[in-house]
This record gives C-alpha cells, structure tokens and sequence, in this order.
C-alpha cells in the first residue's frame, strides 16, 4: 500500500483539471490519462463539486481565465472548505507575466505553469507535486501517531504518580497510624 497517499500498490493518483476550453482538457487529459486518473471540470462551480466529491483530487490543475468563477475565486473556496483546503493547486493559464505568477503564487498555488503546455515540463512538476503532498500527509499521519501516543504515556504517567501517593500515603498509616490517618483522608478528599 502506497501508505502517503492512501493509495493501494498500483492505484494512480487522482488529479482535477479545471478549464471552460474543451481542447484544452482534451489536451491535458490525454497527456495525464495514462499516468494519473483524471477528472475533469469545465467552471469553477463544477469544480467545486468535483473537488469535494469522492474520490477526492490528489492535485487539481486550475485555469485561471473563465467565465463566471475565475481561478483565482476557485482557489479561495478550495482554501475555505475544510476537505479540499490540503489539496494542492497548479495553475495552468496563458497569462505569463511575472505579476501574474507572483500573485498566484501568493494566493496559494504550489506552482504555476504558462500556456502553451510543454508535456515533459507538466509531467515533471506534476510528480514533483504529488511527491510533495505525499510527504505532507505522511508528516501529518505520523504527528497524529505521536501526538496520540503523548496522550497515552501522559495518561499513563499520571496513573503511576496517582498509585505511588497512595502507596506512601498507605506505607506512613502502617507506620505511624495517627499520622498515617491523617495524610489519607487528606489526599482521598
């Protein structure tokens, strides 16, 4: 089992192309298809209804310029919505000036990638990506694991603390019964 992102041994990872151009998810789709599982969207509403639908997108590659919900709003309902908030964004769009990239960038995306697509340069960052978000949620799997396992020795700790006063506190009634009275109403009140 491919235990980062939860995927059995042979299953491909699953990623959301977001454009309202249809050429370009056929092109998209035929370069991911064979690698990747892919679910397309044409709006930024249908993309919202994808990404939050199961199987959920291990990566979504976002056009920025649409009608009605450009990406750029898409990306701020992904951030806002608790179970698409981790799901990392690549956008992929026309506009190529350094503001633009910038500004994506700044909005959240984990990389921006400028039209027309060179396959082997998506294909790489697309990887790179999916490795990356592997090692996120390996990291947060195993602070779970450990945070859970703080919690057990804590509880732990506080039990043996808890038996070892009731054991002085028996050991000095069998010594000295005036006292040793005295010391065990007092700690079992």
């Amino acid at each position: 089992m491919n235990l980062t992102l939860g995927l059995k041994d042979g299953e491909k990872a699953t990623l959301l192309i977001v454009d309202d151009l249809p050429e370009n998810l056929i092109i998209l789709g035929e370069l991911l298809q064979p690698e990747y599982r892919v679910r397309v969207a044409n709006s930024g509403q249908a993309a919202l209804r994808v990404a939050a639908s199961d199987p959920k997108p291990d990566l979504i590659l976002l056009d920025v310029m649409m009608p009605d919900m450009d990406g750029y709003t898409v990306l701020d309902h992904l951030r806002e919505d608790a179970s698409t908030r981790d799901i990392p964004v690549i956008f992929v769009t026309a506009l190529e000036t350094t503001l633009d990239e910038q500004y994506g960038l700044e909005l959240g995306a984990v990389d921006y990638i400028i039209k027309p697509l060179r396959p082997a340069i998506v294909l790489a960052r697309i990887r790179t990506q999916l490795e990356l978000k592997r090692a996120r949620d390996w990291l947060h799997n195993q602070n779970t694991v450990l945070e859970t396992e703080i919690a057990n020795r804590m509880a732990e700790n506080q039990l043996i603390q808890d038996v070892t006063i009731h054991a002085l506190a028996r050991l000095a009634e069998t010594r000295d019964p005036e006292t040793g009275n005295h010391l065990h109403k007092r700690i079992t009140s």
